[in-house]
């Protein structure tokens, strides 16, 4: 042991070489058993006994001693101290006593009227506390609890009172003798024996948080997930769930990193009076890997057992399964794909012998700067197949605009191209030109045939003019004009359409040279693409942007649904909003006007994270389209919110609600405790919605999580205050 004193009340010298000689002699074997005595006095008594006062800090080996005083007997080989007494150690454990007496490692030994603050979450309060080979602590006649206690509060919300405690700091658990859970000071949980995490094992074997659940469909029921670690990167969670319906219920998930990937499979399994004598499930398997060369692997499967399981059991609302295995490669100019997917409908009204099944799809594209004419190219090529179950020829009774059993196979290629040049006075000019080229392959389609072939060349010009202007305050104005010609000849082959029966326009496509989304219709004839921009920032964090545009085209396509907004030789005029603020606000709007200015589509979201409130709202209005399936008009508003009643209480409300029907499908409300304590979670949630497959039901939920054990740090919020 090495010592070191304040100058002003320094030993002399030679007695301190003495007190260092009685010290060190017994471990003088390797340097690092020596500790480090900070004191503001170190004197020797007798030839045995040494003794240092004031501010008295001793180091060893990550554990650190503060007390009033110490004395180091040699002869019994023992630190008497005098408190007040902090021990710290590297795991984050610090013990705070009155007097202690302990070994000169600091590993073993007793310690009166004291306390053990875990990972500065969890507080154990004892009579004493044993310390015994660095490994185990024993506390006799323990109050614990993660919640702070002073005299304005001098009942926590929650404890386990215990006769003892052990805490293994290896395996980093915590042993209860005859424990007793109180709430508020009221007992309600006897428990002769009990194991719990200590805050510094996030992966302990146990119950984790469990969820009481209450439906309509269901009944009342208790959910108890329990944790079980398989080494180091697997592990394994087991859910029971029963109801007083007699639904029975068990979840499972499991969980494994690689080297260079993860996985993770999970699955229901369930039996319910809902389908007698029937066994229900819904299994998914989930997983991302890294192999040479960049590539990576990844799928995503799920498959259910029937319609309804996923909204009786609450796990999604799902109303399309997909299933999809993917290999891909992303550079800095090219990109590679591969992808073979699985659609499932449990959708009412639409039926999985239409719908495509099987998807399969592989893309090649390379961004490159061609030599000879500068500016930047984009050349694609994919091949895409899909099948379907039924084998009818033509569109049966869903009347859904596509033929029922029609199997495709498509080959593609597109070659794009861009340059910009900047001209006099600012103004930004670009040129663009494309080709595409599509082969299908068809089966079961008696319109089509066996095969067709399409040719679509593209060209346009661009003319931008952003002009700016600074105020003195700060504030910067920037007007963007834009006029876009484009010429396109799809020619007058009918192909089928797979991947672009739905089309939106919004200013993300103002100026592209096709409105569709997919490759299966190109965009046809000579057109402009008018649109002006006007953005402003402010020094205060405020931004605006504004965006409106129109089409106008030679002639009448006849491409477009009446009812998109761009069927006619001139299309609705767009609007589109984009407004962010310093505190969190967030407004985007989109809207269509035809040409009397009549609203026909808008999409008007609002997010607003502030202090006291936070609110997520959807207003969504749309007029009839028999293209997209919707004879009636559609006007819904969906709104999530939250409201801090205190620092601790927050009550949340949401719901979806059909103007156009007026009526609602949704709506739930929510409470939640939130302290540095214990988090409580309280929501009740209603779905008005019914069909052939589902039925409407009331949810209720209930969660308790208390903080302190097994990592749960995420769990803790704002502490109670305790005044002066």
């Amino acid at each position: 042991m090495t010592a070191r004193a304040r100058p002003a009340l320094l030993a002399p010298w030679l007695a301190l070489l003495v007190a260092l000689a009685i010290v060190l002699a017994p471990a003088a074997a390797r340097a690092q058993d020596y500790a480090t005595l900070i004191a503001d006095l170190v004197r020797v008594e007798g030839s045995s006994r040494l003794v240092a006062e004031g501010n008295v800090e001793v180091l060893h080996r990550g554990n650190r001693l503060q007390a009033a005083q110490v004395i180091y007997d040699r002869d019994a080989d023992l630190l008497s101290i005098v408190g007040p007494i902090v021990l710290s150690d590297a795991r984050g454990t610090v013990i705070l006593a009155d007097a202690a007496e302990l070994s000169p490692d600091l590993r073993d030994g007793l310690l009166t009227s004291a306390r053990m603050v875990l990972e500065q979450q969890l507080q154990l309060a004892a009579n004493s506390i044993a310390r015994a080979s660095g490994r185990f602590t024993t506390l006799s006649r323990v109050v614990a609890s993660s919640c702070q206690v002073c005299a304005a509060n001098p009942v926590p919300l929650w404890e386990i009172r215990a006769s003892r405690v052990v805490h293994d700091q290896l395996e980093r658990q915590l042993y209860f003798d005859n424990a007793s859970l109180r709430i508020a000071g009221v007992p309600v949980i006897y428990l002769p024996r009990l194991r719990l995490p200590d805050p510094t094992n996030q992966r302990a074997a146990g119950l984790l948080k469990p969820e009481l659940r209450t439906t309509s469909l269901l009944g009342t029921g208790i959910k108890t997930p329990y944790f079980i670690p398989i080494g180091d990167h697997r592990d394994l969670t087991v859910t029971p769930y029963l109801t007083t319906s007699g639904a029975r219920s068990v979840e499972l998930r499991y969980r494994q990193a690689f080297r260079r990937g993860s996985i993770e499979l999970g699955g229901t399994i369930a039996r319910d009076d809902l389908l007698p004598d029937t066994t229900r499930g819904y299994v998914t398997a989930i997983g991302t890997f890294a192999l040479p060369n960049d590539y990576r692997l990844s799928f995503d499967i799920e498959a259910v057992s029937d319609d309804a399981f996923l909204l009786d059991y609450g796990i999604s609302d799902k109303d399309r399964l997909e299933s999809s295995v993917t290999l891909d490669r992303t550079g800095r100019d090219r990109h590679f794909s591969a992808e073979v997917l699985n659609y499932h409908t449990i959708r009412a009204g639409e039926s999985n012998d239409t719908l495509p099944y099987l998807v399969g799809d592989v893309t090649w594209q390379r961004r490159f700067s061609p030599a000879l004419i500068g500016g930047e190219a984009d050349l694609r090529l994919q091949a895409l197949g899909l099948r379907r179950r039924s084998e009818l020829g033509f569109d049966g009774p869903d009347a859904d605009l596509l033929v029922d059993g029609r199997d495709v196979g498509r080959l593609s290629a597109s070659l794009g191209w861009r340059r910009n040049w900047t001209l006099t006075g600012g103004v930004l000019a670009a040129a663009l030109a494309e080709v595409s080229a599509e082969h299908f392959a068809l089966t079961d389609d008696v319109a089509l045939g066996s095969s067709v072939s399409r040719v679509t060349p593209a060209a346009a010009v661009e003319l931008r003019w952003p002009l700016a202007r600074s105020t003195p305050g700060g504030i910067v104005d920037v007007v963007e004009p834009v006029v876009q010609l484009v010429w396109s000849d799809a020619g007058d082959k009918a192909v089928p359409n797979e991947d672009s029966a739905l089309v939106e326009f919004d200013e993300g496509n103002l100026f592209a040279l096709s409105r569709f989304a997919g490759v299966d219709r190109r965009e046809d004839g000579l057109r402009a693409n008018l649109g002006l921009g006007w953005t402003r920032t402010t020094p205060a964090g405020w931004m605006l942007g504004v965006t409106a545009g129109r089409i106008l085209r030679a002639s009448e396509p006849r491409q477009f649904a009446p009812d998109s907004g761009l069927d006619g030789a001139r299309s609705d005029w767009l609007a589109a909003l984009r407004l962010e603020g310093p505190d969190g606000l967030s407004l985007l709007g989109r809207a269509l006007f035809d040409g009397d200015f009549g609203l026909t589509m808008n999409e008007t979201r609002l997010d607003w994270q502030g202090q006291v409130v936070d609110v997520a709202a959807t207003l969504i209005y749309l007029t009839p389209d028999l293209a997209e399936n919707r004879p009636d008009r559609s006007v819904e508003l969906t709104v999530d919110a939250g409201y801090a009643l205190t620092d601790t209480w927050t009550a949340r409300a949401n719901g979806r609600y059909d103007f156009a029907a007026n009526e609602a499908t949704r709506a739930g409300l929510g409470l939640v405790f939130r302290n540095e304590c214990a988090t409580i979670d309280l929501s009740l949630s209603r779905r008005f919605t019914a069909s052939t497959n589902v039925k409407p039901t009331t949810d209720f939920a209930l969660s308790i999580e208390l903080a302190g054990f097994g990592g749960s740090r995420a769990a803790a919020g704002p502490s109670r205050h305790c005044g002066l």
